[in-house]
C-alpha cells in the first residue's frame, strides 16, 4: 500500500509502497478515505527534520541530553547505532482520518465491515492507503456521513477538549488566540454552544476567515486599542476565559491573554506557548491557568488506547474518545459547518507536495486533506524489497526488529547470512529495517517467514507475549530459534516449549534454541569465570534498573509479564554461567511500595554444587549510579565486574585487573558463536537445560515473594 512518510535525518519526504497492516486484537482495519494534515503540527515534525544536527538538538533538548547520557553509559558505537535507527527510518506522518472498515480484529465489538468510521492517533491515524486503529480511536459513522469532514476527528477533539477545560457557560464569552486549525475550530464550536467568540492571530489572513465563518469578532494583534476592543466586546469585563491555541516560542500569546481575561477567569493553553507571563496581571486578577492534555482523557494511557480498556462515564465523562463522538454528532446533525476549513486536497500520490506548500507559506492554507481511493483489494501484507542473492548456510528472518534487534542483533550479523524477511508490526519499521539492512522482503505477517522454506534461522524479537509462540513454531518447523528474553511467560509455555525440545531430542533430532542472554558472552565474563574456575561460590549482582511506569509495556503483565520475568531472567541466568551448576532452591523478597510494580526484589538462590547467589534488582536507585555490578567469592579469590567496563580479580598478591575502552555487554560474542553453530551444525551455545533452568528460577522467583516462600525447583 501507499504510504507518506519521511525520514528524521533529512525531512526527505516520500510515498511509499509498505506492507498493509493487520487489524489486531482490539483494533479495526480500515480503507482510508481522506486524512487531514495538520500545519502545525506536521508542519512543525517536517521542519525540524530537515535543519542540521545541531537546530536538531536546540529544538529537541531533551532527547539530545539523553544522546548525551548514552554516550556516557553505552559508548560511541551503540549510541550511534541507536540514533542513526531513528534519522534513518521511514517514519510516519498524520494523526486524523475517515474511511470504510475492512476487517475486524480479535474481540471487536460495535463495528463490522463496511462501516463507515472516523479514527485518530498519531501512529495509528497515518497519512496511508489502510490503516490499522484501536477500537478506543475509532468512532463509527452514519451511513450518510461526509467522510472529507470526518477526517477533521483528532483536530476536532483537541479543541473540544480544550473548550471543556475552559468550563464556559451558555452566554459567556471566550477569546481564542491562535487562528489555525485548532482555533477555528475552537471557535466555531463555542459559537455553536451559545458562547460569545472574538478570534486573535498575527495573521491576517486567518482573522479574515474567522469573521467570515466562526468568530463573532476577529481581530490581527497589530490592531490599534486591541485590549480596549476585547473589554468593549466583552462589556467591559474581560472575556471569561481565553483559549490559546497558538505555537509560538513568544510569550506574547499567555501575556495577552491575562490583559484581556476577566478577574478570576481562565486560561487554557491546546497549542504550544511559554508560559514565563508577567506575573503582577495575572496575579492581580487571580487567574486560572489550565493544560489541555491533546483529545482529553485516555491520552497516553497504554492501558485505553492499545488495550481498549474505558473509563467509566460517570467518573470520567468525556474521554479521548467521547470527545471524538462528540464532534461527530456537531457534525452529522449540523450544529456546525466546518467546509471553509478544507483550503486545498492532494492525491496520495502528490502528499509530498501539500508540505511544500505549507513550508513555504506561497500561499494561504488551513485545512489540507489528502485523498485517497475509494475501493479496490487490499494490499498484499509482504513487499518485495530487493532481489534474491546467493544464498548462504545461514537463511534468516526476524520476526520483530524493534530497538534492540536494531541496535545489536542485525548489526553484529556478520558475513555469510542471507537476509531473507523481516516481520513487524507496522509497513514503516518493516520498511525501514529491510532497506537498511538489505531484507528481500518486509511484511506484517508472520505467515510469510512460516512459508520460506529456505528460512533455517528465525530470529525472535517481538514483545514478550508473543515469544513462546514463535519459538514453538520454529520448534516445529525445524528451524534454528534465536528468541529474546523472556523465552516464554508462564510455566506452563515452558513446559510445553521443553516437552517439545525433549521429543525432538528423543528422536535424534534435538532443536536449535538459543535465548539472548548476552552478558555471558562479555570478554569480561569469559574472563572472570576462568579466573574463578569451578566449585562453590559466592555471588551478588546488583541491578540498577531505574524505574520504569507501570504503564509502560514490559510492566503490564499480559504484554511483557513484568520486570523480574522480562528482565531479571538475564542475571539469573548470568549466575548460572558464572557457577557452572543449575539452582535448585529460590527465595525472594520483594520491597513495598505504592504502585506495587513488583520491580524492587531481592532473588536469592542455591545451586547444585553448593553455590549460593543473590540477584538485587532495584528501580529506586540514582540514574547517575553505573546500571551493573557483579561480585563473586570463592577461596580466598575475590571477582568485581563493574557494568561490563572494568574487571578486577582478587587474590594473593597484585590484583589482577583488565578495562575495556567501552562497555561489551557480549552481543557481538553471542551472534557469532550463535551462527557458527547453525554453520556447523552444533548444539547451541547455551545448552537447553540452563535456559530451562533459568526461566524456572524467575517463574519461582515472583512465586517466592508473592507467596512468602522458599521454592524448590
Amino acid at each position: 500500500m501507499k504510504q507518506l512518510t519521511q525520514k528524521l535525518k533529512d525531512g526527505n519526504l516520500r510515498v511509499i509502497e509498505v506492507p498493509a497492516p493487520r487489524a489486531g486484537a482490539g483494533q479495526v482495519l480500515v480503507r482510508t478515505r481522506f486524512s487531514v494534515i495538520s500545519p502545525g503540527t506536521e508542519g512543525s515534525t517536517v521542519s525540524t527534520a530537515r535543519k542540521s544536527y545541531l537546530g536538531k538538538a536546540k529544538e529537541r533538548p531533551e532527547q539530545f541530553r539523553q544522546v548525551l547520557e548514552s554516550l556516557s553509559q553505552k559508548g560511541l558505537v551503540q549510541t550511534y547505532r541507536a540514533v542513526m535507527k531513528k534519522l534513518e527510518a521511514h517514519s510516519p506522518l498524520g494523526y486524523s482520518c475517515s474511511g470504510v472498515v475492512e476487517e475486524v480484529g480479535a474481540g471487536v465489538v460495535g463495528f463490522a465491515p463496511g462501516d463507515l468510521v472516523a479514527c485518530g492517533g498519531a501512529g495509528y491515524a497515518n497519512h496511508a492507503e489502510f490503516v490499522a486503529v484501536p477500537v478506543n480511536l475509532a468512532v463509527k459513522l452514519p451511513p450518510d456521513a461526509r467522510l472529507d469532514r470526518a477526517a477533521y476527528n483528532t483536530v476536532g477533539a483537541i479543541a473540544l477538549q480544550g473548550i471543556r477545560q475552559a468550563d464556559l457557560r451558555l452566554g459567556e464569552s471566550c477569546a481564542v488566540i491562535g487562528l489555525g486549525l485548532l482555533g477555528q475550530l475552537s471557535c466555531v464550536m463555542l459559537r455553536a454552544s451559545g458562547v460569545r467568540v472574538v478570534g486573535i492571530d498575527v495573521a491576517s489572513a486567518p482573522v479574515e476567515t474567522a469573521r467570515a465563518h466562526s468568530a463573532d469578532a476577529a481581530y490581527a494583534t497589530d490592531e490599534p486599542g486591541l485590549v480596549e476592543k476585547v473589554l468593549e466586546f466583552s462589556g467591559g469585563l474581560g472575556v471569561d476565559a481565553v483559549i490559546i491555541a497558538a505555537a509560538t516560542s513568544s510569550t506574547e500569546p499567555v501575556n495577552l491573554a491575562g490583559k484581556i481575561a476577566r478577574k478570576k477567569g481562565r486560561v487554557v493553553i491546546v497549542g504550544r506557548v511559554p508560559t514565563d507571563f508577567e506575573q503582577e496581571t495575572w496575579y492581580k486578577k487571580e487567574l486560572d491557568l489550565r493544560m489541555s492534555c491533546s483529545y482529553g482523557p485516555g491520552r497516553y494511557d497504554i492501558n485505553y488506547e492499545e488495550r481498549g480498556v474505558d473509563y467509566p462515564a460517570a467518573y470520567v465523562r468525556w474521554t479521548e474518545k467521547r470527545n471524538m463522538e462528540s464532534f461527530q454528532r456537531l457534525l452529522e446533525t449540523r450544529a456546525i459547518d466546518i467546509g471553509f476549513l478544507t483550503t486545498h486536497s492532494f492525491d496520495i500520490e502528490k502528499a509530498p507536495e501539500a508540505f511544500e506548500l505549507i513550508l513555504g507559506r506561497k500561499e494561504p492554507h488551513l485545512g489540507i486533506l489528502i485523498r485517497y481511493a475509494e475501493s479496490g483489494p487490499v494490499p498484499a501484507r509482504k513487499v518485495v524489497t530487493g532481489a534474491p542473492g546467493p544464498e548462504a548456510k545461514v537463511v534468516a528472518a526476524f520476526i520483530g526488529a524493534g530497538s534492540y534487534a536494531m541496535n545489536n542483533l542485525l548489526p553484529n550479523l556478520g558475513k555469510g547470512v542471507t537476509l531473507k524477511g523481516v516481520v513487524t508490526a507496522t509497513g514503516t519499521s518493516a520498511r525501514s529495517v529491510a532497506d537498511r539492512y538489505g531484507f528481500e522482503f518486509c511484511s506484517t505477517d508472520a505467515e510469510d517467514v512460516w512459508k520460506e522454506r529456505s528460512v533455517n534461522t528465525v530470529f525472535i524479537a517481538t514483545r514478550h507475549n508473543s515469544h513462546a509462540k514463535y519459538l514453538l513454531r520454529a520448534i516445529e518447523e525445524g528451524r534454528s530459534a534465536f528468541v529474546e528474553k523472556p523465552m516464554c511467560m508462564t510455566p506452563e509455555e515452558l513446559e510445553e516449549i521443553s516437552a517439545k525440545v525433549a521429543s525432538l531430542a528423543a528422536g535424534g533430532k534435538p532443536p536449535r534454541v538459543m535465548v539472548g542472554y548476552n552478558r555471558r558472552f562479555s570478554p569480561l565474563s569469559v574472563a572472570l569465570r576462568e579466573r574463578m574456575g569451578d566449585g562453590p561460590m559466592a555471588m551478588i549482582y546488583r541491578v540498577n534498573a531505574g524505574a520504569m511506569p507501570g504503564d509502560q509495556w514490559m510492566q503490564v503483565k499480559e504484554i511483557g509479564g513484568g520486570r523480574i520475568i522480562g528482565e531479571a531472567c538475564h542475571f539469573v541466568d548470568y549466575l548460572i554461567f558464572l557457577n557452572g551448576s543449575l539452582p535448585v532452591e529460590v527465595h525472594a523478597t520483594v520491597m513495598e511500595e505504592p504502585e506495587h510494580l513488583e520491580d524492587n526484589v531481592n532473588i536469592s538462590l542455591r545451586f547444585a554444587n553448593g553455590s549460593i547467589g543473590t540477584v538485587s534488582y532495584l528501580a529506586v536507585g540514582s540514574k547517575s549510579l553505573p546500571k551493573e555490578y557483579v561480585e563473586v567469592y570463592k577461596a580466598g579469590v575475590t571477582g568485581v565486574l563493574h557494568d561490563f567496563k572494568e574487571l578486577a580479580v582478587y587474590g594473593k598478591g597484585k590484583p589482577w585487573t583488565k578495562r575495556l575502552v567501552a562497555q561489551d555487554k557480549g552481543q557481538p560474542a553471542m551472534m557469532r558463536l550463535f551462527l557458527e553453530s547453525v554453520r556447523e551444525g552444533r548444539p547451541s551455545p547455551i545448552p537447553f537445560e540452563e535456559l530451562h533452568a533459568g526461566t524456572l528460577a524467575t517463574f519461582k522467583a515472583v512465586e517466592s515473594f508473592r507467596t512468602r516462600r522458599a521454592l524448590s525447583l
